[in-house]
């Protein structure tokens, strides 16, 4: 998508401090408390970007309506996109990719504290057992649309 749209993209993952990360490869689920320094350095990165008028994507796990909050809120100009899909096919992408410090495991507590966007979030919901090019064309159009 960020290549589509030329747009800077970050992954969410880069900015947790290295005390999430190593929780995490211990099997550990993040706090509310936890993720606090991660979520602000989020919304820094967007509010940077904002600032210098550069548009951006975030790839991020934002589970909670509270996360989202502080990672949207007030930022007119964010989208929200939900990759919604079944956590069978989620684990087993997990299950394929090298390297990642957080396990399988903790994919029952990832579900266990989702909140799905509500309506009121104006979230645009993506079916992830699509195509990636399927999915990038959705978002590309309801951007356009928007």
């Amino acid at each position: 998508l960020a290549k589509k749209l030329g747009w800077d993209v970050a992954d969410a993952d880069d900015f947790h401090p290295s005390q999430n990360i190593d929780k995490m490869s211990r099997g550990l689920p993040l706090t509310d408390q936890d993720r606090e320094p991660w979520l602000a350095a989020i919304a820094a990165w967007i509010d940077a970007h904002q600032g210098a008028g550069r548009p951006g994507i975030v790839t991020c796990s934002a589970l909670k309506r509270r996360y989202r909050d502080i990672i949207i809120d007030g930022r007119e100009s964010v989208r929200l996109v939900y990759l919604r899909g079944p956590k069978e096919l989620i684990a087993e992408r997990m299950a394929a990719r090298a390297g990642h410090f957080m396990p399988p495991a903790l994919l029952a507590s990832q579900f266990g504290a989702l909140e799905e966007p509500s309506l009121d979030e104006g979230p645009l919901v993506i079916d992830i057992q699509a195509t990636p090019d399927a999915i990038i064309e959705t978002i590309v159009q309801s951007l356009e649309q928007r």
